[in-house]
């Protein structure tokens, strides 16, 4: 096994929820993104199907304890999944703030759909290096002004 492990979807779910918390700066690549919500949505899942075959077996005490897991986990991935996002805007060059399209009721989660799985700017944008290829070239047209 390798010793950095982060093309994986453990090692993905492990940088946003562990090493990038609630880190807002800086440009998510569409693997991080993408690999996040599948491994977020497989624990919810998983969650919710225990939750409700205890709940069909009649258990209610093991339904009511795994429901208490599954709210903990969504609460505590709700922060990492706004600031992935967010990274995930940066990285087409787009404010964070955008990530407020989603409320726009029908076409405001298709649009951030669609900006999430653009492909992210080449090289250097305003919010960092390109996390596909940090070590790139940088030429003068694309240095962003200092504001």
């Amino acid at each position: 096994m390798t010793e950095n492990n982060s093309n994986s979807l453990p090692g993905w779910w492990k940088k946003v929820m562990l090493e990038n918390y609630a880190n807002f700066k800086g440009r998510a690549r569409r693997a991080e993104y993408w690999y996040f919500t599948l491994g977020n949505f497989i624990v919810m899942f998983a969650l919710y199907s225990m939750g409700l075959a205890a709940a069909f077996m009649g258990s209610m005490t093991i339904f009511y304890i795994v429901m208490a897991l599954y709210g903990f986990y969504a609460l505590a991935s709700f922060i990492p999944s706004l600031a992935v996002a967010v990274r995930r805007l940066h990285d087409i060059n787009r404010s964070g703030w955008y990530i407020l399209v989603g409320l726009i009721p029908l076409v405001g989660g298709i649009i951030l759909l669609v900006w999430a799985f653009t492909d992210g700017d080449r090289f250097v944008n305003k919010y960092g290096d390109d996390p596909k290829n940090p070590a790139a070239l940088t030429f003068d047209f694309e240095q962003t002004q200092p504001n």
